[in-house]
């Protein structure tokens, strides 16, 4: 019974964040959080757009709240809008922004670098666009960008890497978008050393050849002294 509960509750999470997410269709929307309290669900946007959201003196969001209190039966829904500071951290954002570029015809790869270059630039420690679909052919493929560095598996992956996800519809047909966007080092990658250079062992002096000794010898005493004698005789 429990687990068929906690089923239902999270297709309702999904259900009114597609909700929320077509009725601000306009506006670039990031992650959307919703917090369930006894007395209050609160649903808070992350965007780069809050004037399109709230609308003029805040029309749009009462609408919306009307529309969720009908469709998702929500007896005190409250929408809260927070802007975005850095909108090249966020996959969800950046996934929009490939979709519309793509649409509008723009290349593919240059879309892919450029972005990848921007992310970096923000401040992340790696980053992975990956393209899926009808992107310049009847035939579908796949193309990767990837930059840094990037955890594929394990509780870092859950942790520290953001994920975002969206679709473009240009006329050859739908092209999937993933972004993926690691913000925080891991304990692992900072043990992660570079393999140092092998250290060049001092070289050892060559010993100086012997030298070879002279043929005009030195003379000697002994020699000194018969000199001295047969000088005396004579």
């Amino acid at each position: 019974m429990k687990e068929r509960l906690f089923i239902a509750k999270s297709k309702e999470h999904v259900k009114l964040e597609e909700f929320v997410r077509k009725q601000f269709a306009q506006a670039k929307c990031g992650s959307i959080e919703v917090q369930y309290t006894p007395v209050v669900t609160r649903i808070i946007l992350h965007t780069t757009t809050p004037g399109l959201i709230i609308g003029s003196g805040g029309e749009r969001i009462k609408e919306t709240v009307e529309l969720i209190k009908k469709e998702f039966k929500i007896d005190n829904p409250q929408i809260d809008v927070q802007r975005i500071e850095d909108p090249d951290i966020d996959p969800i954002i950046i996934a929009q922004t490939l979709a519309a570029s793509i649409e509008s015809g723009v290349n593919f790869k240059k879309l892919g670098n450029f972005y990848l270059q921007r992310i970096m630039e923000a401040g992340a420690i790696g980053c992975e666009i990956v393209l899926s679909g009808k992107i310049s052919g009847q035939r579908g493929r796949r193309e990767r960008f990837v930059a840094g560095y990037l955890k594929k598996c394990g509780e870092p992956a859950k942790r520290d890497v953001l994920k975002g996800f969206a679709v473009a519809n240009p006329k050859l047909g739908n092209i999937g978008i993933t972004v993926k966007i690691m913000l925080k080092r891991t304990e692992l990658s900072m043990n992660i050393k570079k393999p140092e250079a092998p250290k060049e062992e001092p070289k050892a002096e060559k010993e100086a050849p012997p030298k070879e000794p002279s043929k005009e010898e030195p003379a000697t005493e002994q020699t000194e002294q018969i000199v001295n004698e047969e000088g005396t005789e004579e």
